[in-house]
């Protein structure tokens, strides 16, 4: 067995405009990719650290390198889940290990999951700003077919409902999903969920705060709720159920595809469907989650679109939200 090297990178990408939730703003993202190389064949992976749970590019790099002896010895995806816990460094090198088996085998890692390649359809996501200028993107974005808007500023709930007014308005076909990420009290939840449904919207993402959220299930709504803070792992799936409808599962949270496969297999068995979301990102980061893609009800996966350029090779990103992986990108 040859002798494997590891190398980490933290690369940015500029964001069109600007990208704004409810804890702040955004103008580029920021990410760490590895490679693993082995012989000829090279392994690629792309996490997104991310500060609310705790993570800085530094922390995911030192987390990356204290494992590299381990890879660097033959060490496989299975063991890797005992090495590192679930988060963004983790992701970056369960989806390289993946990568790199695909090359090695001369199969594609869709072959290693038992799926077939099939190209899926994102919905696009709409930032907090003004109401008009979220109608404005609505409008253009309607092709999409599905349209997240991000609400949960500081301005008020009556606010959010102007902008969600705004975009139904604008876009009166789309289906639409509203993300508070975090951003709503508990008493506003009641609220909220009766406005949201007369105007149609097909599902709400994590209206209240992770840890305040466990009577979220006996509040009455016609919208099904998702969790997404709330949700990363396997352990919390026990908790969601009963409380929310669907769980955002997104590799940086679940630590990898390894992990995110094995939550499909279970949020079933416990009447969860599913939601397959991304953090801001380029095209690799989004390559593997398209194996989990195909098992979703929704599909999240537009981080690239939110880019000012992508990276090279990159997806093939259709231009109203089809997504067919590439193999010269990911995944054999």
């Amino acid at each position: 067995m040859s002798l494997r090297t590891v190398d980490v990178f933290e690369e940015r990408f500029a964001v069109r405009g600007k990208f704004e939730i409810s804890r702040g703003a955004r103008t580029e993202a920021v990410v760490v990719r590895v490679e693993i190389h082995d012989g000829d064949d090279v392994g690629q992976g792309e996490c997104v650290p991310y500060a609310r749970y705790g993570e800085t590019p530094a922390s995911v790099r030192q987390q990356i390198h204290a494992a590299a002896a381990f890879l660097e010895t033959g060490g496989d995806r299975g063991l890797l889940q005992d090495v590192l816990p679930a988060g963004a460094a983790r992701n970056a090198l369960d989806c390289a290990l993946w990568d790199l088996e695909a090359r090695r085998r001369g199969v594609s890692a869709y072959e290693l999951a038992g799926l077939e390649r099939r190209a899926v359809q994102t919905l696009l996501t709409i930032g907090i700003d003004e109401p008009e200028e979220m109608a404005r993107q609505a409008e253009r974005g309607a092709p999409f077919g599905t349209l997240k808007l991000k609400v949960g500023s500081r301005d008020g709930l009556e606010r959010d409902l102007e902008r969600v007014r705004a975009v139904r308005g604008a876009a009166p076909d789309a289906r639409i999903v509203v993300d508070a990420n975090e951003g709503w009290s508990p008493h506003q939840v009641p609220a909220a969920l009766e406005a949201l449904a007369e105007l149609g919207v097909a599902l709400v993402e994590q209206p209240v705060p992770a840890g305040k959220d466990q009577k979220i299930g006996e509040i009455e709504h016609a919208v099904p709720l998702c969790a997404d803070e709330s949700f990363h792992t396997l352990e919390q799936l026990d908790f969601c159920a009963g409380r929310y409808e669907f769980v955002n599962l997104k590799l940086d949270k679940t630590g990898g595809l390894t992990h995110a496969l094995e939550v499909v297999r279970e949020a079933g068995d416990r009447g969860l469907s599913l939601m397959v979301g991304c953090m801001l990102s380029s095209s690799l980061a989004i390559a593997p989650a398209l194996l989990v893609a195909q098992h979703a009800e929704v599909v999240d996966l537009d981080g690239p679109y939110l880019l000012a350029e992508d990276r090279e090779p990159a997806l093939g990103l259709g231009p109203t939200g089809s997504i067919d992986s590439n193999p010269g990108l990911w995944g054999g």
